[in-house]
């Protein structure tokens, strides 16, 4: 070969050799951020070229889809969708996805590696491609009645029910909620709804998932706590046994008396008596006389301070560290800098239920192929055990006494033992907004099983401050949860 026709034969070579490089380079390097690129449209074309799967409750779909006009063949819809928007989240053509909705997208959308088997056969026989379905482990007439109880009660809210025994998530409600469907599609419509939903346009922020993701001072509630870190730690052993509780008592370090609501008896009273009538001397005194780090350590048991994934993220509560005695005593009424979200408060009420042992908190049962196939199912898991079985029996027949002949008289159930407690917790500069009203409660069946444990808070700005108490407001909502479950085991 003579020398010129050399040169363009290694030339011609190079060229070659430059595409298949760049040809790997594009397909196996970049691919990834390529099919990740908000500029591909034929992904998201792929994407809602084919029906979703369903997420389902209690047997039957919450969601579903419908055919459109535009590229996008296919978009969700949701049945009853502002009372499930807490639990499924939303998928949008133009915003995206986020809770059940994204964090099992493989799943639903039909493009997880687990799907494959199933996908390739659908093609060879022909069929459409579909995703897969997950399967929740709500209670669809708890959900309901939770979901309805805060509508009707007004203002803003959320309620979370748990089956002790697994952890299962039987209601997650929030309000006021949205529905998922008026965002789902890509038109002006969807994004002028988009628009009202957002919190700078509307205060009330109904995307805001006020069970898992709001914390709150839980007030008196957390008194269940304290009361289970005085009995763990042999502060007080029986539930009848006197305190060592003045009356006034001062806080530590301080001039400042710590007050109880009303003429109730406080002074030395029992640990039954003061969760029964409420009492913040006897609970902050025995938080004072813990201290900050036995108190962290048993609120850490119940969850506090780590985030939970149900599997949708939740915030996590807060027991301060390093706090002195007056402050720690604060905390342990449940004020202060506590705070915690209504899913932590119905965990440390499933925890005492359950005979001392917390599990973990879940709410997708099974992931399945479109024709019911099981792909993956959650085992109940223990989280931690904040009590031992014989002082959560203690701790039981104290908050049984507090529905019989307490506070929490209105989250009674003929023929069923109810344990609960009150919390009005403080809200402002000063005090100066409507208190929280809180409460906490667990069933137990003649069989002595429990089969739901509830937390309900209500925030009422428009409320008469005088009429504001857990009691008088969150257990009735509690109450309908419970009896739901109840009824729907019969």
């Amino acid at each position: 070969m003579n020398k010129p026709l050399r040169r363009i034969a290694i030339f011609c070579g190079l060229l070659i050799l430059t595409l298949l490089i760049r040809d790997n380079w594009l397909q196996y390097v970049k691919a990834d951020s390529l099919k990740d690129d908000p500029k591909n449209r034929r992904v998201l074309i792929a994407r809602y070229a084919t029906p979703r799967g369903d997420i389902i409750v209690g047997g039957d779909p919450i969601t579903g889809y419908t055919e459109t006009s535009g590229d996008f063949k296919y978009k969700r819809t949701y049945k009853d969708g502002a009372m499930w928007a807490p639990v499924t989240g939303f998928v949008s053509q133009a915003y995206g996805a986020n809770q059940l909705e994204s964090i099992n997208d493989g799943i639903l959308s039909g493009t997880d590696d687990r799907l494959f088997f199933r996908n390739t056969l659908d093609m060879i026989t022909g069929k459409e491609k579909q995703g897969g379905n997950v399967v929740t482990t709500l209670n669809a007439a708890a959900q309901k009645a939770a979901y309805q109880g805060l509508k009707n009660q007004g203002g803003k809210g959320a309620a979370v029910a748990i089956e002790p025994s697994t952890g299962k998530i039987l209601a997650l409600a929030s309000f006021p909620s949205y529905d998922p469907s008026t965002i789902a599609g890509g038109s002006t419509s969807d994004e002028e709804a988009w628009a009202k939903l957002q919190k700078k346009n509307n205060p009330d922020d109904p995307m805001l998932n006020r069970a898992l993701r709001e914390v709150y001072p839980p007030g008196s509630t957390f008194k269940v706590v304290t009361a289970a870190a005085a009995l763990e730690n042999g502060l007080y052993t029986e539930a009848d046994q006197q305190t060592r509780t003045p009356l006034p008592w001062t806080m530590p370090g301080t001039t400042t008396v710590l007050k109880n609501e009303g003429d109730i008896p406080c002074k030395n009273a029992t640990l039954r008596v003061a969760l029964q009538w409420s009492c913040n001397t006897v609970f902050g005194k025995i938080g004072s006389d813990l201290g900050n780090d036995k108190m962290l350590e048993e609120a850490k048991k119940f969850g506090f301070t780590e985030e939970q994934f149900t599997p949708v993220r939740t915030s996590a509560s807060v027991f301060s560290d390093d706090m002195n005695p007056s402050q720690t005593a604060l905390s342990s009424i449940g004020q202060f800098n506590t705070a915690a979200t209504p899913l932590q408060m119905a965990m440390v009420a499933s925890a005492v239920a359950n005979d001392g042992t917390l599990m973990k908190p879940y709410m997708v049962d099974e992931v399945q192929t479109h024709n019911l196939d099981p792909l993956e199912k959650t085992d109940p898991e223990e989280l931690s055990k904040p009590l031992s079985a014989e002082n959560a029996q203690i701790l039981q027949s104290m908050m049984e006494t507090v529905v019989e002949d307490g506070t929490g008289k209105k989250a009674r159930i003929g023929g069923v033992k109810v344990g609960g407690k009150t919390g009005t917790a403080q809200h402002g500069v000063d005090n100066s907004e409507n208190p929280y009203a809180w409460f906490l409660s667990y069933a137990k069946l003649d069989d002595g099983s429990s089969p739901v444990a509830v937390a309900v808070v209500i925030e009422d700005e428009n409320a008469v401050r005088d009429d504001i108490s857990g009691g008088g407001l969150a257990a009735p909502i509690a109450k309908s949860v419970m009896e739901a479950v109840i009824d729907s085991k019969k």
